[in-house]
């Protein structure tokens, strides 16, 4: 069980390291080798590339699961609580469907390129573990959406607390920090 929820909270960011650290590695090396070795190596932009393309499948769950996707937040602004989650659960419904939609054609089409054969060229990677990206990271997200949706299922029915944040009230937020931490930092001046 631990396990299990672990993977529900640390998933996408343990996933999210593993894909950046692989790509500033890779570049950083591929920088030395190229301007102090004056070699460069044939596979290292390419795995470069599948690391950031993995990268963003997973960051589109990462997103989800966060409540950081970019939005429009007018019509957020009109409603009360309830009005808001009402909202926010049409949209993720709407995520929902066009989600289940790339997971069916990514899956094809990953498939179908395993079947084939095609491997790349620098490192010879199956490039349907490539194109795997797509249905992971949205299945990922299918994942999120549910959670999200069950969340606000149940603060609609009054078992739970489900809020939703505008983007303006995290940046005010943010912007207040701020400058809270300027006045903590400034030095006092007697007069």
């Amino acid at each position: 069980m631990r396990i299990i929820r672990w993977l529900d909270e640390h998933i996408e960011e343990a996933l999210l390291v593993v894909f950046s650290s692989i790509m500033i590695i890779i570049i950083a090396l591929q920088v030395f080798m190229r301007y102090v070795i004056g070699d460069s190596l044939a596979w290292s932009e390419e795995l470069a590339r599948f690391s950031f393309i993995w990268l963003v499948y997973i960051g589109i769950s990462y997103g989800i699961k966060k409540q950081r996707h970019i939005k429009v937040d007018v019509m957020l602004i009109v409603f009360k609580h309830r009005g808001k989650i009402i909202l926010n659960m049409i949209s993720n419904l709407i995520f929902l469907g066009f989600a289940v939609v790339v997971i069916y054609y990514g899956t094809d089409i990953a498939t179908r390129i395993l079947e084939l054969g095609q491997r790349s060229p620098g490192l010879g990677v199956p490039m349907g573990l490539v194109y795997m990206a797509t249905p992971v990271g949205m299945g990922l997200t299918v994942i999120r959406l549910l959670q999200q949706l069950y969340q606000q299922g149940r603060a609609l029915a009054g078992k739970g607390d489900f809020s939703v944040e505008l983007e303006h009230d995290k940046a005010l937020d943010t912007q207040e920090d701020l400058i809270e931490k300027n006045e903590e930092d400034q030095p006092k001046v007697d007069r």
